[in-house]
């Protein structure tokens, strides 16, 4: 079901998708003028009470700049536009959105960005290791987001920002079936 970002509630669902797309345009941050939109503090209130919150590519970075994930994603480096399939490594311990996939998996994904380029401070870098909440890391990093973060999950394990797009990775016919995994970790989850 879709909510029309000028919402101020949520009706009663189990999983919030932060889809890709250029949000606005993406002409300040990407992603910083929707997380101002009035759907967002209800996604805010939603995670805030456990509810399952997944933001893909411009899902990601409206997340960071919302505050329910740290850090931020900026231009590339280089400051092209990454369009491609690479390979993405599932770390950390299992979650809801990958606790079908065994630790060390390797799904082959596309990625389709501009601002893509992870960063944090070094502080909240080390504290993301330590605690286990880097999801997925580039095996060959096409942004230069720092410690090859393809995506990472909050404190409390119920939002995932990934760059990364599972949902265009479901069938053969797309060029791979691994982001089916995902989303099967997912369902599973929600029983």
């Amino acid at each position: 079901m879709r909510v029309w970002h000028g919402e101020s509630e949520l009706p009663e669902v189990d999983l919030v998708g932060l889809p890709g797309g250029f949000a606005y345009g993406d002409y300040l941050r990407c992603g910083a003028i929707a997380a101002r939109a009035p759907v967002m503090a209800a996604v805010v209130r939603f995670a805030a009470a456990g509810g399952r919150v997944l933001g893909i590519c411009n899902g990601f970075q409206v997340l960071c700049e919302t505050g329910l994930l740290p850090g931020a994603l900026l231009a590339n480096e280089g400051g092209r536009f990454v369009s491609r399939w690479l390979d993405v490594e599932v770390v950390g311990p299992p979650t809801d959105f990958t606790g079908g996939l065994p630790h060390g998996a390797s799904l082959h994904l596309p990625v389709a960005h501009h601002d893509g380029n992870y960063v944090a401070d070094d502080e909240t870098l080390d504290r993301l290791e330590a605690e286990g909440r880097i999801v997925f890391r580039y095996r060959r990093n096409p942004n230069g987001s720092a410690r090859d973060i393809a995506g990472i999950i909050n404190d409390q394990g119920n939002v995932l920002g990934l760059m990364p797009h599972p949902e265009r990775a479901v069938g053969m016919e797309l060029g791979s079936a691994d982001g089916a995994q995902v989303f099967r970790s997912l369902m599973e989850a929600l029983g």
